[in-house]
């Protein structure tokens, strides 16, 4: 099912009990993480280990030094990170890239308003 919500089509799941599910701001409608990772992120990123695209992998990037994905070549930003990834600091990433790694080439990535989104593809990312 396709909802229009503040401006980005988002493909919400219709059942309960699956993995990576948050409730939107209505708190009544479930966002599937795994969809809306793959209609955010799965562009540039995989959640495979070693599988770098234009982005590195995200497989295990909860707890993981920022900049540290073997074999992928990062920007000088990330290169000078000195922090690994907790859930807090990739919401705050994923709301808005610049602020969190200031420089970063996640270019034309602005970030994700919608905080129900955030939460669901934060849920998908632990659950792998």
């Amino acid at each position: 099912m396709m909802v229009r919500t503040h401006g980005l089509l988002l493909a919400l799941a219709v059942t309960c009990g699956c993995a990576g599910v948050a409730f939107a701001a209505d708190g009544g409608t479930k966002i599937d993480g795994q969809v809306a990772f793959n209609n955010n992120c799965r562009t540039c990123h995989s959640m495979d280990a070693g599988d770098n695209r234009l982005g590195p992998n995200l497989a295990g990037i909860i707890g993981r030094k920022a900049g540290a994905a073997e074999g992928y070549g990062y920007s000088s930003a990330f290169q000078g990170a000195d922090f690994s990834w907790d859930a807090d600091r990739l919401d705050a990433f994923i709301a808005d890239p610049n602020s969190v790694v200031p420089g970063n080439n996640m270019k034309p990535y602005a970030g994700i308003v919608d905080k129900a989104v955030r939460a669901a593809i934060l849920a998908h990312l632990k659950a792998l």
